[in-house]
C-alpha cells in the first residue's frame, strides 16, 4: 500500500476505536451493550495501527479484565440481593426490572431493578421490610457493576490515549 493509504487506514482505525471508546462508556450504564468488552476492542484497533504498540502481555491481561468484569456484572446484582436477605424472586424481579428499566433511561436503569426485586420479595413473602432490604441490595449490586465496568472501561480508554499520544507525530 501507498503511504497515503496506510495513513488513511490507520485514521480509519483510530476514529473507530475512539468511537468504540464512547459506545463503551455508554454500556457501562445501559445493560444492553457490553462495554468493557467493547473498550477493549478500541485497544485492538489502535494495536492495529502504527501508532500502537502494546504488549502481548498487556493485551492478554486486558481481555482477561474485560471478560471477568462482565462476568461479575451478572454476579455481582445477584450477590447483592441474597446478601441483604433477597430470594430468587428478588433476583428475578431485579433482572426483569433491569430491562423494563432500560426503556425508561437513565432513571429507570437505577429505579427498575429496586422497583423489581420489590415487587418479587413482596410476591415470595409479603413483608415489606424484608422486600425493601433485597431491592437495596439488588440496587447496590447494580451500582458496583456499573462503576467497576466504569472504571475497567476508563482504565482501557486511558491507555488508548496515552499510546496514541506517544506515538502519534501530530
Amino acid at each position: 500500500m501507498a503511504g497515503g493509504a496506510l495513513m488513511v487506514l490507520d485514521i480509519l482505525l483510530i476514529a473507530v476505536g475512539a468511537l468504540l471508546l464512547i459506545v463503551g462508556l455508554i454500556g457501562c450504564v445501559l445493560p444492553v451493550l457490553p462495554g468493557p468488552p467493547i473498550s477493549f476492542l478500541s485497544l485492538i484497533l489502535l494495536q492495529l495501527s502504527r501508532w500502537g504498540d502494546f504488549s502481548s502481555r498487556f493485551l492478554w491481561m486486558a481481555a482477561f479484565l474485560a471478560i471477568m468484569v462482565t462476568v461479575l456484572d451478572y454476579l455481582v446484582p445477584v450477590w447483592g440481593t441474597k446478601r441483604f436477605g433477597g430470594t430468587g424472586k428478588g433476583i428475578w424481579g431485579a433482572s426483569i426490572g433491569l430491562v423494563v428499566g432500560f426503556f425508561f433511561a437513565p432513571w429507570g436503569i437505577v429505579v427498575g431493578p429496586f422497583l423489581g426485586a420489590f415487587v418479587g420479595e413482596m410476591m415470595a413473602h409479603d413483608d415489606s421490610n424484608r422486600a425493601i432490604r433485597a431491592a437495596f441490595g439488588s440496587f447496590v449490586g447494580i451500582i458496583a457493576g456499573v462503576v467497576l465496568k466504569l472504571v475497567v472501561s476508563g482504565y482501557f480508554m486511558w491507555h488508548f490515549f496515552k499510546e496514541l499520544f506517544a506515538r502519534a507525530q501530530i
